[in-house]
């Protein structure tokens, strides 16, 4: 497979952390999490399952490899800087931006490859046919035999086949109090659905990011949702923890 069209540009942005509230979401492969993830928005023109995935994205000086293609653009907007460090994220990020689902395969493949990538992060827009389960297969496989973490959103897709090893369906709920103006936005909140996985119990869970936490190692927060059997804490069923 070979790109049919491709615009890179360097983008430096803040040192970053990752999820440690859910097991196996640790991005650094010698945990083994080295795997092809789905993020799904649940709603056209949410932003949840981008935010959901920077929170994600490994603490490391290496860069991120991040692609789009022209209908995620077009729907979904370009990466904008600023905005990113308001999410702790101080690293690099290559953005690709081409204009067919193949090119996103075949960039988040050959990123894949890359060693010297902390993560690759890929965006198509609807359920093309070229996304197709042999594809995300193949990513998923290059993935783990790379030990480079790959993401995918899907936007506009409401679940079609995948061999991703986790698939997350988010979406925006109101945000936490402000504690400057209880008048104002607050803390960004998500409902993450993680539907489908291999090895980890699927569950609902609301996520938070607090920029308040500086450069604190816990900047999001994932809290099973009341009485869904998602895991607890202390990584173990909810049913099983103490006391439930």
């Amino acid at each position: 497979m070979t790109p049919d069209s491709q615009l890179a540009q360097v983008i430096s942005l803040s040192d970053k952390r990752l999820v440690k509230d859910v097991p196996n979401l640790h991005m650094a492969p010698h945990m083994g999490s080295a795997i092809l993830r789905d993020a799904l928005p649940d709603a056209p023109f949410d932003a949840a399952a981008t935010g959901f995935v920077l929170a994600c994205l490994p603490d490391s000086k290496d860069p991120v490899l991040w692609i789009q293609d022209r209908m995620s653009r077009r729907e979904n907007g370009r990466l904008y800087g600023p905005a990113l460090r308001r999410f702790g994220f101080n690293g690099h990020i290559l953005r690709v931006e081409v204009s067919h689902p193949r090119d996103v395969l075949w960039a988040m493949e050959e990123g894949a490859s890359c060693a010297g990538l902390s993560a690759v992060v890929g965006e198509i827009h609807g359920a093309p046919e070229v996304l197709s389960f042999t594809a995300t297969k193949r990513l998923a496989l290059r993935a783990e035999s790379s030990g480079v973490p790959l993401w995918l959103i899907r936007s506009g897709d409401h679940g079609a086949l995948s061999a991703a090893r986790e698939r997350w369906r988010l979406r925006s709920v109101p945000s936490g109090p402000n504690r400057y103006n209880a008048q104002a936005p607050g803390t960004p909140m998500w409902e993450a659905d993680l539907f489908r996985a291999r090895g980890l119990a699927p569950g609902v869970w609301t996520a938070s990011y607090d920029g308040a936490a500086g450069r604190s190692t816990d900047r999001l927060s994932l809290l099973p949702r009341s009485g869904d059997g998602a895991l607890a804490a202390d990584h173990r069923p909810a049913s099983h923890a103490p006391g439930g």
